[in-house]
């Protein structure tokens, strides 16, 4: 059976909210790639998580929630740590997130972690997120990044709070750089490419990273929808219409949607094959944002075609 492996991190988000008139917190599971991970999954795509988990009650509610969810378990590893947690407020739909925990649960994961043959017979590999941003997971994903012999989808997922002078994001671009010199695939949004490469808008985004050696680049705009830039070609798609409540793991839900065609129908050879898998995936994170939460509104297929008709 075809697989992809998700590396990265796993969290707790808890996301601002009210009750009965009261401030109030409601946790839900999250990181980047864990959404992404879920996303794959939802969709009927097989999927393995590799990353790190602490060894509290909430690093066991994240290992349930996985496997209530479908997502394979084999490279998860525990360490002694609490569970770092993610709290969200909110502008609009748009989640802010400060992150708790040192060191961070989901950083600890390195390469005594990493099951070779898990990675070398994976049809899709992801790495990105802030899980890079810690020495040991960077290790870990920059050996499996070797060894992988599918596809390789890439996503900076760009944190700024955690990125705090240009010092920081210069050397995160070095780590985006050297991931994106032979991946198949980078996504990031709009945010991430002005953050990374100095307020650049899509069009220069993929452009720069085109030039480092990556095959595609999807660039997503939030309600403007995508820019897909591939073949020499580039195209944008237009988002569907939806009423957002919380946008939070929306970019995730896209990078889980491509990866779960990836599986289904291969790697598309021109931009107009991507459009046509980044217009799915646009659907999905519309479908996402009409819900709160992050993993827990990944949608399935049916889910889509019934919202999208």
């Amino acid at each position: 059976m075809r697989y992809a492996v998700v590396l990265g991190e796993a969290l707790i988000d808890l996301l601002d909210g009210e009750c009965d008139g009261a401030p109030v917190y409601r946790q839900v599971i999250g990181g980047a790639p864990l959404n992404v991970a879920v996303g794959v999954a939802r969709l009927g795509g097989s999927v393995e998580f590799a990353g790190s988990l602490g060894d509290d009650a909430l690093a066991e509610r994240i290992r349930a929630f996985l496997r209530t969810a479908g997502v394979g378990d084999r490279a998860l590893t525990t360490v002694a740590a609490p569970t770092t947690l993610a709290v969200a407020t909110f502008t609009a739909a748009e989640p802010d997130f400060r992150f708790y925990g040192d060191p961070p649960s989901y950083g600890q994961f390195d390469a005594a972690g990493l099951d070779d043959g898990l990675i070398s017979d994976a049809a899709v590999l992801y790495c990105g997120s802030i899980a890079l941003l810690c020495e040991p997971t960077l290790a870990a994903a920059r050996q499996a990044w070797a060894g992988a012999t599918g596809l390789r989808v890439f996503d900076p997922n760009v944190r700024p709070r955690l990125l705090p002078d240009r010092a920081a994001v210069t050397a995160y671009r070095e780590v985006v750089a050297g991931f994106a010199a032979t991946a198949d695939l980078v996504k990031l949004s709009a945010a991430d490419a002005e953050v990374l490469y100095d307020g650049a808008d899509p069009g220069v985004a993929a452009a720069l990273l085109h030039d480092l050696g990556a095959g595609a680049v999807v660039v997503t705009r939030g309600a403007a929808g995508a820019l897909v830039s591939a073949g020499g070609e580039a195209l944008l798609i237009d988002a569907p219409k939806v009423a957002a409540v919380d946008a939070t793991g929306a970019g995730d839900s896209v990078m889980g949607a491509l990866i779960a065609e990836l599986l289904d129908t291969g790697l598309p050879t021109d931009a107009v094959g991507w459009a046509q898998q980044v217009g799915f995936a646009l659907r999905v994170a519309g479908l996402v944002c009409e819900s709160p939460g992050g993993a827990v509104s990944m949608p399935t297929r049916a889910a889509v075609a019934e919202r999208f008709a």
